[in-house]
């Protein structure tokens, strides 16, 4: 009798230990099968200004179609526009973007600084940047206040349209357009310098009716109807073109590069184990693919074989007297000296429109 009271304790021993390696393999195969789903599939945030949005959401699906080829993975993409400084002081704040593709390098520089970015974000041939364009002119449909260059928005009754450089970085650009051809000397009766640059913004900002928070709402309300000229994007422009707006685009003969970087958010993507394939992506937009809708959609391609693809031909002219943010010292001297809250724009806004 003990013999078999032990037999059967030890059977019932045996059996409760199937059970829980049965149970340990049960558990062993959903989170392998959970593994399984979750490499098969990944999310990316990607957190960009607001003017290039309608180029991402065709420059993402051609993106998603070669990974999931090259890989067997399908990338689901979370996507935010607003305002680059918005964007750049939002992920500072806490929003996990995993890619930043914003209007100017020091929002970048911000993430950097908050050791949120900690590889070299320049580390390649095109130093991070990711989408050229120049400043312009853009006027209704035969150009009724027959504007031509810089000098003329600056006129009294010419109403003009610009985004708020307190939160877009392409109002940044825009104003620098005006203030760096007045200071290189090539804005009429204009003396060349920093002095005379300031001068010649003065009448043109108290010109400004709107300062909308970002470049995409500024132009919405140019083909709104409000609004003379609008200082913006060339790419913009085209874009309004190709929305049926009646415009006409006008190349000042001196006028700023714009250069628009995108990094990887290092931390974020390490967080998220995206890091490979936020860097292929940041990758893919260099490619001939992703540039030509760039270029589709009105930015200056950076690759010289889409440059030079018959498709573009007379849509980049030359611009006279083209130069870059190096003209005055970086994107670092000119958020402190020029936009930041004792910058010398910053002020001159204030008492402009303190005064009307």
């Amino acid at each position: 009798m003990v013999r078999q009271n032990a037999y059967q304790l030890q059977k019932s021993r045996k059996l409760r230990f199937v059970a829980a390696a049965l149970l340990i393999a049960l558990v062993i195969v959903g989170q392998f099968g959970g593994t399984v789903k979750a490499q098969s599939e990944i999310t990316l945030t990607l957190a960009g200004f607001a003017v290039p949005r309608e180029a991402y959401a065709e420059i993402i699906p051609l993106f998603q179609a070669y990974w999931e080829q090259k890989t067997g993975q399908k990338v689901i993409f979370n996507e935010s526009y607003i305002a680059s400084g918005a964007q750049s002081r939002a992920i500072v704040g806490g929003f996990e973007a995993d890619i930043a593709a914003l209007s100017i390098s020091s929002d970048i520089t911000r993430i950097v600084d908050a050791g949120l970015i900690t590889t070299d974000w320049t580390d390649n041939t095109y130093k991070g940047i990711v989408t050229d364009s120049v400043v312009v002119l853009a006027v209704r449909k035969d150009n009724p206040k027959n504007i031509q260059d810089w000098a003329d928005i600056a006129k009294e009754g010419v109403e003009v349209i610009t985004p708020d450089p307190a939160t877009s970085g392409g109002a940044q650009w825009n104003l620098l357009g005006a203030y760096g051809a007045a200071k290189r000397g090539n804005v009429e009766g204009i003396e060349k310098g920093d002095e005379g640059a300031l001068a010649f913004l003065a009448p043109l900002i108290k010109n400004v009716s709107v300062f909308d928070k970002d470049g995409r709402e500024s132009f919405l309300t140019f083909e709104r109807g409000i609004g003379d000229v609008a200082i913006t994007y060339e790419n913009e422009a085209y874009s309004g073109q190709a929305a049926g707006t009646e415009l006409e685009i006008i190349r000042p003969k001196s006028t700023i590069l714009i250069e628009n970087p995108i990094a990887v958010v290092d931390v974020y993507t390490e967080k998220h184990g995206t890091t490979e394939v936020a860097k292929a992506f940041v990758e893919f937009l260099y490619t001939p693919e992703a540039q030509t809708v760039f270029a589709q959609k009105g930015f200056r391609p950076l690759l010289e074989e889409v440059a030079k693809d018959a498709a573009f031909e007379g849509k980049f002219p030359e611009i006279t007297d083209l130069f870059t943010i190096e003209e005055f010292g970086g994107w670092g001297k000119v958020r402190k000296e020029l936009f930041g809250d004792e910058g010398a724009i910053t002020k001159l806004i204030a008492e402009v429109k303190g005064q009307q």
